[in-house]
């Protein structure tokens, strides 16, 4: 018998502490620990760069929320087209046995190939050009040598600077053959984060998006993450106004010009975080398998724009 059948024919669930963290791993899968990373990839003289990109010094961000002009939009389309393919080629690329690693350095070559910047790049010292969460991990992990597993679930966040504006997506995908109950995590949060977007209307109520989010977790009875939240975005990679996935009775007007991203995150059991020493990596408290999808949307006269959506290759 294969190690996932032990596992998921005992009749008491398996816990297992994950030393890099507080949390435990309940169920088929073994907790994720991290491998060696290596050294940060090089950007092109030649390519624009965000402020932060030298010293890892953020800029504080706006107080207050953006309504953009034709010129913005038109800036925001091409980096979000372009995070899009990049995301695309990511997903596609995954097989049992690639690293995380891999991936990141096809993302980064990708990205500076196409005369941009990789937006997580030494964003406050992240040393990556990509966040690649695996299973229980929530967001902002870094790639490393760890090899993906056949039933592998991963999340790849890609975010590009170019044009002094960051596009900004993330999906989820399978490695290999995973289980019905991962396949419906990831199905069910991107079905999460479409309800979302279609709550999203000029003349609405941000905490709309939150509420009808909410709703699909508790359709799959997954919970939904709070610790993070969508973002404005535009030459800030974070701003205003700052979007939660769950409900919530936050009062903002969506005005027309409005830039942000939605992108739930939903878990297996419950939804909330630790981080590991790294600083950076988020995962389960109780080990959950966790899914994530993100769009960055602009508000408009007539509804919601989705400008990272690539209507021939949809995520899955």
């Amino acid at each position: 018998m294969t190690i996932k059948r032990l596992l998921t024919n005992t009749t008491r669930p398996l816990v297992r502490m994950n030393k890099y963290s507080n949390s435990t791993t309940i169920g088929a899968h073994f907790p994720v620990s991290p491998g060696t990373i290596s050294p940060a990839l090089t950007v092109p003289s030649s390519i624009p760069r965000p402020p932060y990109a030298e010293t890892g010094v953020v800029p504080p961000s706006p107080n207050t929320i953006a309504l953009h002009g034709p010129d913005v939009v038109a800036k925001m389309r091409v980096a979000c087209g372009l995070a899009r393919e990049v995301l695309d080629l990511a997903c596609g690329a995954v097989e049992v046995g690639m690293t995380t690693d891999e991936v990141d350095r096809l993302v980064h070559e990708t990205i500076c190939e196409r005369g941009a910047y990789p937006s997580p790049l030494n964003y406050a010292g992240f040393p990556k050009s990509l966040c690649s969460s695996v299973n229980e991990i929530i967001c902002h992990g870094i790639p490393d040598s760890r090899p993906l597993m056949d039933g592998d679930v991963v999340s790849f966040d890609v975010s590009c600077f170019i044009g002094g504006v960051h596009g900004d997506n993330c999906g989820t995908v399978g490695v290999g053959e995973v289980d019905e109950d991962g396949k419906t995590l990831i199905k069910a949060t991107k079905e999460g984060l479409m309800a979302g977007i279609a709550a999203a209307k000029p003349g609405g109520c941000l905490s709309d998006i939150g509420h009808a989010i909410h709703e699909v977790a508790d359709k799959y009875n997954f919970s939904t993450v709070r610790k993070y939240c969508g973002h404005g975005v535009s030459n800030h990679f974070h701003a205003p106004p700052f979007v939660k996935h769950f409900r919530n009775s936050d009062k903002c007007v969506l005005m027309p010009g409005m830039i942000f991203t939605i992108e739930p995150m939903f878990a297996e059991g419950n939804q909330a975080s630790t981080t590991w020493t790294d600083n950076w990596t988020a995962a389960t408290v109780d080990g959950g398998r966790a899914a994530q999808f993100e769009h960055t949307i602009l508000i408009t006269e007539e509804g919601v724009e989705i400008l990272t959506l690539n209507p021939s290759n949809p995520v899955e």
